[in-house]
């Protein structure tokens, strides 16, 4: 009687074991929202200092505040177009972000910044 117990508890672990590695398994790589929260705590502690080792691109983003959202995206536009290093430096920062989204087949939300 007690074999049986333990067989059947060592066939019952056994499943419940390979059917949540199959589970596992098939979902994408570090794609919880945990794993989302902190890519993003990552970039925005990036972004942040950044902007405060940067003072006049901290200025400029500063300065958009309060303006309707299609001005704040043209004058992004142009302010990068004028300053790929500053483009290219915050791509950077945020590639972690980027990474994220393509790894996990996440949509880019619709920013200014994008």
């Amino acid at each position: 009687m007690f074999s049986r117990r333990v067989i059947g508890a060592i066939v019952v672990a056994g499943a419940a074991l390979f059917g949540a590695a199959g589970t596992a398994a098939a979902d994408p790589p570090n794609c919880t929202a945990a794993d989302l929260a902190g890519v993003m705590a990552g970039v925005s502690a990036g972004t942040s200092s950044y902007l405060f080792t940067h003072p006049d691109v901290n200025a400029f983003f500063t300065g958009l505040k309060g303006k309707p959202r299609d001005q704040m995206t043209a004058e992004i536009q142009a302010y990068m177009d004028a300053n790929p290093r500053v483009r290219d430096e915050l791509r950077a920062v945020r590639q972690a972000a980027a990474d994220f989204r393509a790894r996990c087949n996440v949509e880019m939300p619709d920013m200014p910044m994008n």
